[in-house]
């Protein structure tokens, strides 16, 4: 079983950056397609990116795409979210997502297909 830690979470203002790292234990993420997920206050938890196990295929919902990358190195065992032109609206609590997977170009984006859930970093942006 793995489990997954978020980091990298803060308070940063609107056109700034941050880097979310998602660290893996128990087992090694190369077995495992990986996503990152958001939930702002009063609000279901939405889809963000998702990057297939061998890094080979990515998707990113369409309100962060351009900002947002999703990417991973499986010899370091994380996963990475870098969001770049941060807005006001990108506030939210963000987790990572792991399902085991080897085939190169799945990339599951509903809530349902994942089974393991990292705690959840908290992400600000002040206007």
């Amino acid at each position: 079983q793995v489990q997954l830690v978020e980091s990298g979470g803060g308070l940063v203002q609107a056109g700034g950056s941050l880097r979310l790292s998602c660290a893996a234990s128990g087992r090694t993420l190369s077995s495992y397609a990986m996503g990152w997920f958001r939930q702002a206050p009063g609000k279901e938890r939405e889809f963000v990116a998702a990057i297939s196990w061998n890094g080979g295929t990515t998707y990113h919902t369409d309100s962060v795409k351009g900002r947002f990358t999703i990417s991973r190195d499986n010899a370091k065992n994380t996963v990475y979210l870098q969001m770049n032109s941060l807005k006001p609206e990108d506030t939210a609590v963000y987790y990572c997502a792991a399902e085991p997977s080897n085939v190169n170009d799945y990339v599951p984006v509903r809530i349902t297909q994942y089974g393991y859930w990292g705690q959840g970093t908290q992400v600000t942006v002040s206007s």
